[in-house]
C-alpha cells in the first residue's frame, strides 16, 4: 500500500491558476495518494475575526503536513502570508516541516524569499513535483 502524503499547498487565491493545476496533476497522478491540508476558498478560517486567529489556524494545518509546498513564482515574494507559512513551517515545531518550492512552468524570475527557504527545488512536471514530495516526507 502507498504512504498517503500530508501536504500543505501555499497559495494565494489572487493567483489561484497554479494551485488549480498543481492540485489536478496530484489528483491524476496514479500510485500516488495525498491529503490537501491547505486552507481552501470557501474556508471559514477566511473570515477569522484578526490575523492572529488567522495564523493559529494556518498553523494547525501545517502541523498535520508532512511536506508544505511553495510556489516560487515572483508574486509569492509579495504575498502577505508566504513569510508567515515558511516562519511556521521551520520555527513553530520541534521538527522543521521541510519545503518543496516548485518553480512556475516557464517563469523566468523566482522568488528568492521561497528559494531560501526551501529543502528542495522542482520544476513544474508532475514526476519531479511527485519526486520531491516522496523524497521530503
Amino acid at each position: 500500500m502507498s504512504k498517503t502524503h500530508n501536504l500543505f499547498i501555499s497559495h494565494s487565491w489572487n493567483y489561484s491558476d497554479a494551485y488549480i493545476k498543481l492540485t489536478s496533476m496530484l489528483d491524476n497522478r496514479s500510485h500516488f495518494m495525498y491529503k490537501n491540508f491547505s486552507v481552501p476558498k470557501d474556508d471559514p478560517i477566511h473570515n477569522a475575526p484578526n490575523e492572529k486567529l488567522l495564523y493559529e489556524a494556518i498553523k494547525r494545518q501545517i502541523q498535520l503536513s508532512h511536506v508544505v509546498i511553495l510556489m516560487s513564482g515572483v508574486y509569492s515574494t509579495h504575498s502577505k502570508w508566504i513569510n508567515k507559512e515558511i516562519l511556521i513551517a521551520t520555527r513553530e515545531f520541534s521538527i522543521k516541516k521541510p519545503i518543496l518550492a516548485i518553480e512556475p512552468w516557464g517563469s523566468e524570475r523566482t522568488s528568492k524569499v521561497v528559494t531560501d527557504a526551501a529543502d528542495l527545488i522542482v520544476g513544474w512536471n508532475t514526476e519531479s513535483i511527485i519526486t520531491g514530495i516522496r523524497k521530503l516526507s
